[in-house]
């Protein structure tokens, strides 16, 4: 799915850090919510997944699901477009400014990609990946597994800079983004025929569910530690949802955000499983579709309402 990013996203960036500080403290902070304890080295940020955190990694494959073009990045480095699925700065890009590693992550397929930008982080993501792997199989982007190989080249890629030992540091170290599940919802269940032949959503949910846990744990067989992963957000409220699904008066289509909870309730459990089961781990639900969906019912208390329905955009 697209989803454009503005500056009135900042407190949704608040609820990302208060969520990020959770994976390197078993203590709720009560003040500064953005500021980490002394104690806590970031070395990068690693993305994964689709769209919302794809900074331009699909400008470089065949596939049609590209934002390279106006009016995407109208907003963000002199209005040229990035590549990313925005008219502005995407969640990775505040988190890695919050954290101050840099002022934003950019593609690992980038072909200018400097030493310093694969010591502090890249994103792998790719605009229309899912869980589910026929989602990026009928998209022509790339899979997670694939996102995996990526990383698996990106570790040696560091090695070769700095070493065995330095690696595992940096690694160690670093927070890992997991964004998917929008594009298996709204595209590959509702939006075609092949899978609702086999399952309802509730066993479709179990399905999503399965790749992201086996995702999780390939992650952290690589070395991954601290891993942040996204719920699905209320995918009915896109716009383009509220028109194939939301009647005449475009209202949120309610099956749609029926089963971003499900599978959103499935993901949490599980995650908290992970961080009992995965040795030194701290794996971290970020529950997006409880801000986003509070956006959406009360814009009034997120500012004005052009600003609104442009972050709400396609």
């Amino acid at each position: 799915m697209q989803y454009s990013f503005s500056s009135t996203s900042c407190s949704l960036c608040l609820c990302l850090v208060f969520h990020l500080l959770i994976i390197f403290s078993t203590t709720t902070p009560t003040v500064a919510v953005v500021k980490l304890p002394p104690n806590v080295t970031v070395t990068a940020i690693l993305a994964f997944g689709d769209s919302i955190i794809d900074p331009g990694n699909n400008n470089n494959i065949k596939t049609i699901i590209k934002c390279n073009h106006p009016p995407y990045g109208q907003d963000f480095m002199g209005g040229i477009p990035t590549g990313r699925f925005s008219n502005g700065r995407i969640p990775t890009d505040f988190l890695a400014q919050e954290l101050s590693i840099k002022d934003y992550v950019p593609a690992y397929l980038d072909a200018n990609l400097s030493p310093d930008d694969l010591l502090t982080g890249v994103s792998f993501a790719s605009g229309a990946a899912g869980f589910d792997p026929l989602t990026s199989k009928v998209a022509s982007v790339i899979s997670l597994s694939q996102q995996l190989e990526h990383f698996k080249e990106y570790i040696e890629k560091v090695k070769q800079l700095v070493g065995v030992e330095k690696t595992n540091f940096i690694l160690a170290n670093t927070v890992y983004f997991v964004v998917a599940g929008s594009d298996d919802i709204a595209n590959t269940y509702f939006g075609t025929p092949f899978r609702r032949f086999h399952y309802d959503i509730p066993s479709y949910t179990d399905l999503m569910l399965h790749s992201a846990s086996s995702f999780i744990q390939e992650l952290y067989g690589l070395g991954a530690r601290r891993i942040a992963v996204f719920g699905a957000p209320p995918i009915g409220c896109v716009p383009s949802q509220r028109t194939l699904g939301g009647g005449i008066v475009r209202e949120c289509a309610a099956n749609y955000n029926e089963a971003a909870i499900l599978f959103n309730s499935k993901l949490s459990r599980e995650l908290d499983s992970l961080t009992q089961k995965l040795p030194n781990s701290r794996v971290v639900y970020i529950d997006i579709y409880t801000p986003l969906f509070d956006i959406i019912q009360n814009p009034a208390k997120y500012g004005t309402l052009p600003n609104l329905f442009y972050f709400l955009r396609l």
